[in-house]
């Protein structure tokens, strides 16, 4: 028995959560039309909670549909097959894919991908090898074939395509920041105009 106090307190607590509960469902909202307030039962509506001002916008991303509404969904962007590789839109970006991949086969089986850009064949096919860093296990060790952790392309790189960004972006990458830097003047043209 030197657990009863315990037990006793369990007991009560049990006992106090059943009598909150009975007590939320009786008196709570779910009330019978008899018993609802005289404006409800009058025919007014009650005014309306935190309802967004007429024509206002909350999400910018909805192309100028107001939020009560429901929106056509722009047309299926297209994929470019250019094969020119694009700039990134952010540091540390995976590059994208620049070309269609409409049926390749990437499953625990098989990497379609990898038949172009392994190592060892990317010479062959004229594509770019994958990184290193896709040879690498979590604990940084090299591995013969590429990381398990690496193996579904689709999760990190994406096909290009024609669709209209939905944000504006002024990223540049460092080679085109230094190539707009000005040039610093060097010690030997400052000595020279002294």
């Amino acid at each position: 028995m030197r657990n009863k106090p315990l037990l006793i307190a369990v007991g009560l607590t049990v006992v106090l959560g059943i009598l909150v509960f009975v007590a939320g469902w009786m008196f709570g909202s779910h009330r019978s039309p008899e018993t609802a307030a005289p404006a409800e039962a009058a025919g007014v509506a009650p005014p309306a909670v935190d309802a967004p001002p007429p024509g206002a916008q909350i999400d910018a991303i909805r192309r100028g549909v107001p939020i009560d509404q429901e929106g056509a969904p722009p047309p299926m962007a297209r994929v470019e097959n250019t094969d020119i590789k694009r700039v990134r839109a952010y540091p540390m970006q995976p590059p994208t894919i620049p070309h269609a991949i409409d049926g390749y086969q990437v499953d625990k089986n098989s990497n379609r991908c990898m038949l172009c850009h392994a190592r060892a064949n990317a010479a062959t096919f004229q594509a770019p090898p994958v990184s290193v860093t896709h040879y690498m296990d979590r604990d940084d060790q090299f591995l013969a074939t590429i990381s398990p952790r690496r193996y579904f392309c689709n999760q990190c790189h994406v096909v290009q395509t024609d669709a209209k960004p939905l944000v504006a972006n002024n990223f540049q990458d460092i080679d085109s920041v230094i190539a707009t830097t000005p040039a610093a003047p060097t010690t030997s043209a400052k000595q020279g105009s002294e």
